[in-house]
C-alpha cells in the first residue's frame, strides 16, 4: 500500500496541502421541500383566528393624497440594493469601477437602476423634466427571479455529479470540496422568494412615483400578464405592492392571457412566429453563445479540474456552475459556486448571455422585431386611443378587440412579460443606441459595448414610457414647441431608470438631452416602423439567415 503522504507529495504544490475527502453518495441529488405541512389547512381551528373585520378595533383609517415623487422629489430614488442576497466578491482588479459579480449575470441578474449615461444621455434624469407635467405612464416589466428552466444546464450538472457520486472515485478538494455534500435544491421555473419580493417592491415604487395618475381613472384599471405560473404570481405581487394588501384584490382587473402554442399573445409572441422556434431563426443565439463559451472557459476547465477526481469537467459543466451561482443566489440567498470564478470569467459569462440575446432575441435575430411589433401596435392604439381593427401579428383579436379587456382610456398601463419578449419589444421600438456597436463578435468582447442584457432584461426589468405635457424650455431641440405655441405632448422611455435616446425612430432623430420626442412624431415613427416590419415574411418565410460571422442584421429584421 502506498503511504498517503507519498500520494500527496505527487500532487501539484497548490494541492499538496489539501486533504482529499470522499464524496457522499447523495452529492448532486435533488432536494425539495413542501409547505404547508401535509394535512395542515387554513380552515383548521379557524374559529380561533377571526379576521380583522370580525375583530374590529382597526383604529383611524383615513387615506392621504396620492404620491407623484417622479415629479415632486428633487432627485430620483434609485434601486441599488440586492438585500437579502449575499454574493462572494472577486478580487478588485484596481481599474475603473469596482466589479460586481451580481451585475454580471445577464438576464439572471436582479434589476438595478441604470445610469442614463449607459444609454448615451449622461445629463438625463428619470425625474420628470422641469417645465413638464406627467399625463400618462406605460409599464412593461419582466417577472421576478425564478428557478431554472426544467431540464436545463443546472439540473443536468446536478445529475452528472450524482452519477459520479454513486459510482466510484469521486471526490473534490479545495474550493470544490463543497461538492462532496452539495445537493440540488432548486425547483423549476416558478418564482423564488427573491422573485416574489422584486415585483412587490416594484409595485410599491411605482405607486410612490406615479400614484397621482390614479386620480384620472373613472373605472378600475386593467393590468395584463400571461398564464404561466411565474407570470401570474409576478403580476399579483406587483399589484399587492402597488395597491396594498388586501386592497389589491378589489382595486383592479387582472387580465391573464393564455401562453401556449396556438394562442396569440403580444407578451409571449413566439407562439405566433414559427421561425422563432425552429432552425430558421430559433437557435442563432445558442450557436453564438456556445462558440464564445468554448473560448472564454478554455482555461477555466483545467483550472477547476485539478480539484476534482472521478468526474471529467466539460465547458458545459463549468458554464452550468456559473449559472448555478446566479440561480442559487436568487433562490437560496447565497451560492458557493460564485467564488470559483475570476472577474474575467464573469465578464465572459455576461457576454455569453449578451450573445445569446443579441442573436436569439435581439437586434441580430431576423425574427426579433416581428415578435415585438404586436406590442408596438398595442402601444400606438393606447397612445392614440384608437381601437385595433387589423390583427396581422401576435395581437389577439378577441382580447385586443374588446374595450373591456383592452381599454384605451387608462392613465396607467401595466403589462408583465418575459425577458426575451422585453428584448423583442425593445428591438421593435428601434432603440438603436443599444445596438450601436453591433453586430457583436462571437470570439471576443468588443470595446465600448452598448448592448448589455444585464441592463435590458434582468429579473423584474422595467421599461417605462412617460407621456407628459411640456413647455418649450423642457425640450430646447424641438423648434415646433416654443413658448408661442404653448405646451405640447411628449414621450420618452426609461429602461431600468435609464433614459433611452429615441434618435433611431423616424421623426425623433433630433437628439434631446432629456430623451424627449414630440408624441405625434413618435406615433408617426411607430406607425412607419409597423409598416416596415414584415411579420409574415420574418416569422413564416423559409429563408436562410446569414452565418454568424457574416450576420450584419442590427434591427431585428431579415434582409429581403
Amino acid at each position: 500500500m502506498v503511504p498517503a503522504l507519498l500520494l500527496l507529495s505527487a500532487l501539484p504544490p497548490v494541492l499538496a496541502s489539501l486533504a482529499a475527502e470522499s464524496a457522499s453518495g447523495f452529492a448532486g441529488s435533488n432536494v425539495s421541500a413542501i409547505y404547508p405541512p401535509a394535512g395542515a389547512t387554513i380552515t383548521t381551528d379557524e374559529s380561533y383566528f377571526p379576521d380583522a373585520e370580525q375583530v374590529g378595533y382597526a383604529g383611524p383609517t383615513p387615506t392621504g393624497a396620492e404620491a407623484e415623487a417622479v415629479a415632486t422629489a428633487p432627485v430620483a430614488a434609485l434601486n441599488t440594493d440586492a438585500y437579502p442576497l449575499v454574493v462572494a466578491q472577486t478580487p478588485y482588479s484596481g481599474t475603473g469601477v469596482p466589479f460586481q459579480v451580481i451585475r454580471s449575470w445577464g438576464n439572471l441578474s436582479p434589476w438595478f437602476s441604470v445610469g442614463s449615461g449607459e444609454f448615451g444621455l449622461p445629463s438625463a434624469d428619470p425625474q420628470i423634466p422641469s417645465g413638464c407635467e406627467l399625463e400618462q405612464v406605460h409599464l412593461l416589466h419582466r417577472h421576478g427571479a425564478r428557478y431554472p428552466t426544467e431540464g436545463s444546464a443546472p439540473s443536468t450538472f446536478a445529475e452528472t455529479v450524482q452519477a459520479a457520486a454513486t459510482g466510484s472515485g469521486f471526490s473534490a478538494i479545495g474550493p470544490l470540496a463543497f461538492l462532496n455534500t452539495w445537493t440540488y435544491k432548486l425547483g423549476a421555473e416558478i418564482l423564488t422568494p427573491e422573485g416574489r419580493q422584486q415585483p412587490f417592491d416594484l409595485g410599491i415604487a411605482f405607486r410612490v412615483k406615479y400614484g397621482q395618475l390614479l386620480n384620472g381613472f373613472t373605472d378600475l384599471p386593467v393590468f395584463r400578464t400571461t398564464s404561466q405560473n411565474r407570470m401570474v404570481e409576478s403580476a399579483i405581487h406587483f399589484a399587492a405592492g402597488f395597491f396594498g394588501v388586501p386592497d389589491y384584490q378589489t382595486s383592479y382587473h387582472q387580465e391573464i392571457i393564455i401562453e401556449n402554442s396556438g394562442s396569440n399573445n403580444t407578451l409571449a409572441p413566439w407562439s405566433a412566429c414559427p421561425n422563432a422556434n425552429d432552425d430558421v431563426a430559433g437557435d442563432l443565439g445558442g450557436y453564438a453563445s456556445g462558440n464564445w463559451t468554448q473560448i472564454y472557459l478554455n482555461a477555466t476547465v483545467p483550472r477547476l479540474q485539478q480539484y476534482i477526481t472521478g468526474l471529467n469537467l466539460t465547458v458545459n459543466d463549468v458554464y452550468a456552475m456559473q449559472q448555478l451561482c446566479a440561480y442559487e443566489t436568487v433562490a437560496l440567498g447565497y451560492s458557493q459556486f460564485c467564488g470559483l470564478f475570476t472577474e474575467e470569467e464573469w465578464r465572459g459569462f455576461d457576454y455569453a448571455i449578451d450573445l445569446s440575446f443579441w442573436y436569439g432575441n435581439g437586434p441580430g435575430n431576423p425574427a426579433a422585431a416581428a415578435q415585438g411589433i404586436g406590442y408596438v401596435q398595442e402601444l400606438v392604439a393606447r397612445l392614440t386611443r384608437t381601437p385595433l381593427t387589423i390583427f396581422n401579428t401576435s395581437t389577439n383579436a378577441t382580447l385586443d378587440g374588446s374595450n373591456i379587456t383592452f381599454p384605451l382610456n387608462q392613465p396607467i398601463y401595466v403589462d408583465a412579460t418575459h425577458d426575451n419578449a422585453m428584448s423583442y419589444i425593445i428591438t421593435a421600438l428601434n432603440f438603436t443606441t443599444l445596438a450601436a456597436n453591433g453586430p457583436l463578435p462571437v470570439d471576443h468582447i468588443p470595446a465600448y459595448q452598448t448592448y448589455h442584457v444585464h441592463d435590458i432584461a434582468p429579473f423584474t426589468s422595467n421599461l417605462v414610457a412617460q407621456v407628459m405635457s411640456c413647455s418649450g424650455s423642457a425640450s430646447p431641440t424641438e423648434e415646433t414647441n416654443s413658448a408661442a405655441t404653448g405646451p405640447a405632448p411628449y414621450i420618452r422611455f426609461l429602461l431600468n431608470d435609464g433614459v433611452v435616446p429615441l434618435t433611431g425612430i423616424s421623426h425623433c432623430e433630433t437628439p434631446d438631452p432629456n430623451g424627449l420626442c414630440l408624441l405625434e412624431n413618435f406615433i408617426q415613427g411607430m406607425q412607419e416602423r409597423i409598416q416596415e416590419v414584415d411579420f409574415v415574411y420574418d416569422c413564416y418565410a423559409n429563408y436562410t439567415p446569414p452565418a454568424l460571422t457574416e450576420d450584419t442584421i442590427i434591427d431585428g429584421r431579415m434582409f429581403q
